[in-house]
């Protein structure tokens, strides 16, 4: 049977842009709804475009922005960035098989592993005749792409309205809200969504409202850190049975 032959640079281009497009309506949503939410808080629309283009850190950018308005604590902002994008260490090691041997597109293979981009390049099936690191690479630059734009729609659309759109705060939280209660249903045990509730629930009561988020997040680092490398190891164990 003869081997197929090598796809060209349009249809790589194409498969990769098909395998992201489940990601186009949901980053273009959350992201146009970042933009109007930087726009009640006072910024002009290229701030939220430069931020998810720089930053590219989903949630990370809706805390920072609450936190540009408040009072400067610069170590808080490191530490907060390093905790939430944390997981993202995790994620790193499970595509360290897959990225090996990207060349240069390693570093931004890195810098754009999402959670949504992980998911789709971790279980995508490409087929022998593409270049899988360039389907890589392009699904996370596509994924991207998708994010900056709904950016800077949302930043545009606040600015052609001109003034603060009444409760938008509230419908950021409620977005929050859905998706944690879509993970939840989703997941096949709910320990790390109920020791979530619990540990921000007591950080609260013990370090009061400045200090408790980082601590929540410091907490659940540690925690996820524990289960994984137990599950690591437990999967190690029955790889050697």
């Amino acid at each position: 049977m003869q081997a197929s032959p090598p796809a060209t640079r349009q249809e790589t281009v194409r498969f990769a842009f098909n395998s992201s497009l489940p990601i186009f309506f949901g980053y273009v949503i959350l992201g146009t709804g970042y933009g109007l939410y930087m726009h009640n808080l006072g910024f002009g629309f290229w701030f939220p475009t430069i931020m998810a283009a720089v930053i590219y850190g989903g949630s990370v950018e809706f805390i920072l922005a609450s936190m540009l308005v408040q009072s400067f604590l610069p170590g808080n902002v490191v530490l907060i960035t390093l905790v939430v994008g944390f997981r993202q260490f995790f994620y790193g090691l499970s595509m360290l098989k897959k990225y090996r041997g990207a060349g240069w597109r390693k570093f931004f293979l890195i810098y754009g592993l999402t959670d949504e981009t992980f998911v789709v390049n971790y279980s995508l099936s490409i087929p022998k005749e593409y270049d899988r690191y360039s389907v890589y690479t392009l699904i996370s630059l596509f994924d991207h792409s998708y994010w900056v734009l709904g950016a800077f729609l949302g930043g545009a659309l606040g600015s052609l309205i001109g003034k603060e759109i009444p409760g938008m705060d509230f419908v950021m939280t409620a977005l929050f809200i859905a998706l944690a209660v879509d993970q939840f249903q989703k997941e096949k045990d709910h320990l790390s969504s109920t020791s979530g509730v619990i540990v921000t629930i007591a950080c609260l009561l013990v370090f009061g409202k400045t200090y408790f988020l980082v601590a929540t997040l410091l907490v659940l680092v540690v925690e996820y850190a524990i289960i994984y490398w137990r599950q690591a190891k437990r999967g190690d164990q029955n790889d050697a049975d």
